[in-house]
């Protein structure tokens, strides 16, 4: 943890406790959403599904990368993640992204955006809290924001058919607006 980083941030204004339980839930949410998205790419199948499934994982492995560059600003302001992944699981701050029953392209697309929607409001929601406050987490979270309305878009395209300006990544799970985020391979 880093006291003046976090003394600073506090006499900004800002309740540290309360940012710490927004970042660990938007954490969950980053962490379950690459997760239940495996299951949603294992499940495109067919001439219809082949189509999306590189875009799915482009969102899948970017949503990896926004958990692994939300946890070292957790940890800098002195908090940590659950020891127990169930517990840690059932705090994320979006609904799971379940497989539907019925498993048709546009259910699962629909599934995609209703997730990139939260995750948009979730991350709009800490930006407006540390706004002129903890320029850092506003620029970490700004930066996910990003990647998260593009995801929306690229599956709300897939899904109406109206463009989205949604150009193919260098290489998979690129995340352009967290790069100079993550220090990993």
């Amino acid at each position: 943890m880093g006291k003046v980083g976090r003394e600073v941030v506090e006499k900004a204004g800002i309740d540290v406790d309360k940012l710490l339980k927004m970042l660990v839930k938007a954490a969950s949410a980053e962490f379950t959403t690459y997760y239940y998205y495996t299951l949603l790419r294992a499940h495109a199948t067919g001439t219809e599904g082949e189509s999306i499934k590189e875009i799915i994982e482009d969102a899948r492995l970017e949503d990896k990368l926004h958990f692994e560059t939300l946890v070292p600003r957790i940890l800098e302001l002195g908090g940590d993640l659950p020891r127990d992944i169930r517990e840690f699981a059932d705090m994320a701050a979006c609904k799971d992204a379940y497989l539907p029953k019925e498993e048709t392209v546009k259910n699962l697309l629909n599934v995609l955006v209703e997730a990139e929607r939260c995750a948009i409001r979730v991350y709009t929601e800490i930006c407006n809290y540390t706004f002129g406050k903890d320029h850092r987490t506003y620029d970490v979270s700004l930066a996910i924001l990003h990647e998260e309305i593009e995801h929306e878009a690229w599956f709300e395209e897939l899904l109406t058919g109206k463009p989205s300006g949604h150009f193919r990544r260098r290489t998979p799970g690129e995340g352009p607006y967290t790069q100079k985020f993550r220090h990993i391979g």
